[in-house]
């Protein structure tokens, strides 16, 4: 059995974006706990040339909205990207969850041969369907969304990898 287009992409965005929508909440809670500025956290990053936790979950929800869409030849919606704070990520990983949910698996089976063509950073990309899931959709939601999780982790918010992996 051979594992579907859908299957690789729309349910596992949709998981790993409840969890990361956990992981925010456990952020809040800390905090709260704590007496924390949750600026602080939106604006935390790993390394100073990387980019802060804000943008590493604009990015990962970028990466799962885009995938579907464009593996569906539908259109990609545009987020403005004005995350304030962490009930302001939560809210987008809710709208990119929906998103997500929306398409079945009849529009993004077969789409393994699909042309996908990217401008990112300048540069342009052209992709078969399967080869943009598999080689750059998924590793670079995995990307941003476990970063978001390992600046959380790094600045003291109790989560772990069940956490992080959630309950499949």
């Amino acid at each position: 059995m051979s594992l579907s287009m859908y299957d690789a992409s729309a349910p596992r965005f949709a998981q790993m974006l409840r969890n990361l929508d956990a992981i925010l909440a456990k952020a809040a809670a800390h905090a709260a706990a704590k007496k924390i500025d949750p600026a602080v956290l939106l604006g935390a990053r790993l390394f100073p040339d990387m980019l802060p936790m804000v943008k590493q979950v604009q990015i990962a929800t970028d990466h799962a909205k885009g995938a579907v869409a464009r593996l569906a030849g539908a259109e990609v919606p545009r987020y403005e990207d004005t995350e304030q704070s962490l009930d302001d990520l939560r809210a987008r990983a809710a709208k990119t969850i929906a998103f997500v949910e929306s398409f079945s698996a009849a529009q993004l089976d077969g789409s393994e041969q699909r042309p996908i063509a990217l401008r990112v950073g300048g540069k342009d990309w052209s992709f078969t369907g399967q080869d943009y899931l598999l080689g750059f959709a998924l590793p670079n939601f995995y990307f941003h969304l476990v970063t978001a999780y390992n600046i959380l982790r790094h600045n003291g918010v109790e989560i772990g990898k069940g956490d992080y992996l959630g309950n499949p």
